[in-house]
Parts: C-alpha cells; sequence; structure tokens
C-alpha cells in the first residue's frame, strides 16, 4: 500500500510513504542509521539486512524525550563528520518521533542539507511525526522550538515494528489518530470508537486514514502559515503539560490526550461543542488508557507557559479548538479570566 503526498509541487517536492512490509532498500552513497538502544535491541538487525549501501554505519543515541536535544544533535553530526559523509550521502531515522525529529534536523544542518528517510517503529511516529517535515529539538523554554521544515525522500511504514511496541507507547500514538479524526472526520472517530487496532487489517486502515488526512494537509500548508496550525489540535495544553512535568512524567500521546480534553473543556466553554461530544472524545481516550486528568497547581503559570507556543504571536494566544467533532476552529483574542476559568477546572480537588 503506498499514500502518495505532493508538496510544493511548484518546487517539485514529493515523496511516497509506503505502508507495508520494509522492503530492501539499495543506496549508492554512505549511509548512518540514527537509533536508539530499545529499538536496535529488537530491530536493528532486520533493517540492516533490507540495506545494500556501499559504506553503513549506525549512530546509537539515548532513548527518550529528554535526550531530543542539541548536544544529542551535535553526537550525531559528529558521528556524520568521523564517517566522512558528503553532501549525497543519506541518514536512516530508525525509531520513533524523537529519533526522526532528531534525524531530521541534523539531515538539514550536515553540510547545509543532505537526504534522510523515515522508518518509523512506534505508532504515534508512523500516523504522524515520520509525515510532513517538521523536525527540530527541545530546549528549557518549551518543545520544538528550535528545528526546521526539512522533507524527508520517503517513509517507510511497517507495522511489524510495532508487534514489540509496549501498551503504553501503542495507546499514545492512538491519542495522535483521535486528534486527526476530531479534527477533520466524524465518520473515521465512528470508526475509531469500534476499531480492533490488534487487527492488523483494521490497524492498517486507521494508519491509512491519518496518513492521507496529514497529507492532505500538509499539501496546502507545509511551514504551518494556516491549516497545518490545526494538527497541534491539544499540543497548545499539552506542551504545557509536558514542560511542567519535564518531558519525563507523560509520553508525547498521553501529553496531547490531556490536552485535547482540555482544549474541549475551553470548546465547552464557548459553546462549540456539546458536553455530550466532550464526554464522548475522553470516552475513546479512556477506553485506551490514556490520561485524561491533570491537575495544574499554578492556573497563572500555566497560562503564561503558553506564550512559548510556536502558534503564539504579537502577544496573542491562539487555540485550536473542536467544532463539534469532525470540525475544527483556530480561535484568537479569547479573555483571558475566560481561559484561566477553565484551567482552574484543572486545579479543583
Amino acid at each position: 500500500m503506498i499514500v502518495p503526498i505532493e508538496l510544493l509541487p511548484t518546487k517539485a517536492v514529493t515523496y511516497d510513504i509506503t505502508i507495508d512490509a520494509l522492503p530492501p532498500l539499495t543506496f549508492d552513497t554512505k549511509v548512518v542509521v540514527v537509533t536508539n538502544p530499545t529499538v536496535a535491541g529488537y530491530h536493528l538487525d532486520t533493517l540492516l539486512e533490507k540495506i545494500d549501501a556501499p559504506q553503513l554505519h549506525v549512530v546509537t543515541v539515548p532513548d527518550g524525550e529528554q535526550y531530543k536535544t542539541l548536544e544529542t544533535v551535535e553526537h550525531i553530526l559528529n558521528a556524520c563528520f568521523e564517517h566522512k559523509l558528503d553532501r549525497k550521502s543519506l541518514l536512516i531515522a530508525f525509531g520513533g518521533g524523537v529519533i526522526g525529529d532528531m534525524t531530521g534536523f541534523t539531515a538539514s544542518l550536515y553540510q547545509r542539507g543532505i537526504d534522510f528517510i523515515q522508518v518509523p517503529t512506534t505508532l504515534l511516529s508512523q500516523v504522524d511525526a515520520s509525515v510532513g517535515g517538521k523536525t527540530g529539538v527541545n530546549n528549557k523554554y518549551g518543545k520544538n522550538l528550535i528545528g526546521a521544515f526539512y522533507q524527508p525522500k520517503a517513509v517507510y511504514i511497517d507495522t511489524a515494528f510495532l508487534k514489540t511496541l509496549p501498551a503504553r507507547e501503542f495507546a499514545a500514538g492512538f491519542a495522535e489518530i483521535v486528534k486527526m479524526a476530531v479534527m477533520f472526520d466524524r465518520d473515521y472517530f465512528d470508526f475509531l470508537k469500534s476499531a480492533d487496532l490488534s487487527d492488523e487489517s483494521q490497524l492498517k486502515e486507521a494508519i491509512k486514514r491519518s496518513v492521507e488526512l496529514k497529507a492532505w494537509v500538509v499539501n496546502q500548508d507545509e511551514k504551518e502559515a494556516g491549516i497545518r496550525a490545526v494538527l497541534n489540535y491539544g499540543h497548545t495544553f499539552g506542551h504545557v503539560v509536558e514542560n511542567e512535568t519535564g518531558y519525563t512524567t507523560y509520553l508525547h500521546g498521553e501529553a496531547v490526550a490531556i490536552g485535547m480534553v482540555m482544549a474541549n473543556a475551553l470548546a465547552v466553554e464557548l459553546g462549540m461543542m456539546t458536553q455530550v461530544e466532550a464526554d464522548e472524545v475522553k470516552a475513546v481516550l479512556d477506553a485506551a488508557n490514556l490520561p485524561t486528568d491533570y491537575h495544574i497547581e499554578d492556573v497563572d503559570d500555566f497560562y503564561e507557559h503558553f506564550f512559548l507556543d510556536k502558534k503564539s504571536a504579537n502577544n496573542t494566544i491562539k487555540f485550536i479548538l473542536p467544532q463539534g467533532i469532525g470540525g475544527y476552529k483556530i480561535v484568537e483574542n479569547l479573555d483571558e479570566a475566560l481561559v484561566k476559568r477553565v484551567l482552574g477546572k484543572f486545579g479543583e480537588g
């Protein structure tokens, strides 16, 4: 199954996303695979058996969001220099969203840009992070504040890699699937309510639909000047949750799940979503064992963190909110007291 994605056709930026068993990969240049110890332990041999290249090297970086830093990118860059990569060389991101983001960012930097491909091994990266060309790292000020839009040359999605994925990681990826459905497709959301993602055909269908929706959005807006910002539903709140907890308490998808519940509460307050619809979304997240509760210790501090969000500009916060289920709206200039009143509901008890 191949889902074609075409970006900026006037600049001929195109690539294919293959949803199938990983095919043989033949290259006529030096290749560096970037991965982490967990993925390497389970699947690196499988990947290396598929690759035919004049020179093939592996760089292993620590596993976890807390290592998504400029220091780790510098480590990857140093390996590129040590192996004498040139502008025709290739990086392969072999892991989840953290590996994909850092590998893509490194590729954008090395000698002003070399090719890279994505071989995502988590559900979250297969349905979201590997598609669309967002790359970058975190710092003390927030998530993904340092980075670049840099497209891969190809994405290979093989659900076999998900068989070793812990249930918690799988659920975190499911949160991003729910995000796409709530924003863009009520029928897809209804499918997810009863889908059995342990069934491979249903899992592939869920991945395919998410990728198609992501591709549709990115086709229109590669650099998040408009509709692509909608893909950050749940993220404005979720990024604050991640930052407050030092990127160690919650997986990204778990924080997004909490963020969607918070965004829905704000949408209900504004009359954009009914409480029944908000409860419907929460029930799907709860059924996947995703966290949906979070205690905000300091509402004022939580609110101030919004201004570090990349969608905020001119001291104005942009909120991505659902318009029912299957619709969306980007809302600005909300009354601070109203937002804090909603946040306060998560500080009670």
